[in-house]
């Protein structure tokens, strides 16, 4: 028997087409819900670290104080325009 000649049978053979499962609307990679909390936590480091900083030096609280109000105004500012 050779099997360098052997036929292959149709059914052993690699399908024409594949198959793909219907994408499932709750995937449990992505996580839902979450951003409040980011954004939460986010802000209230922000916080902590101007509090820091003001600690030892007001007038650089300030100016972060500034830069930060400033810095929402203009984004807001490009966010509608």
């Amino acid at each position: 028997m050779n099997l360098f000649l052997q036929e292959i049978p149709a059914s052993e053979r690699a399908p024409k087409t594949i198959q793909e499962t219907p994408a499932s609307s709750q995937d449990p990679l992505i996580a839902r819900g979450l951003q409040k909390e980011q954004y939460a936590g986010i802000i209230g480091l922000a916080i902590a670290l101007i509090a820091a900083v003001g600690f030892f030096s007001r007038r650089v609280e300030y100016a972060i104080g500034f830069a930060v109000f400033l810095s929402a105004i203009l984004i807001a500012l490009f966010l509608f325009i």
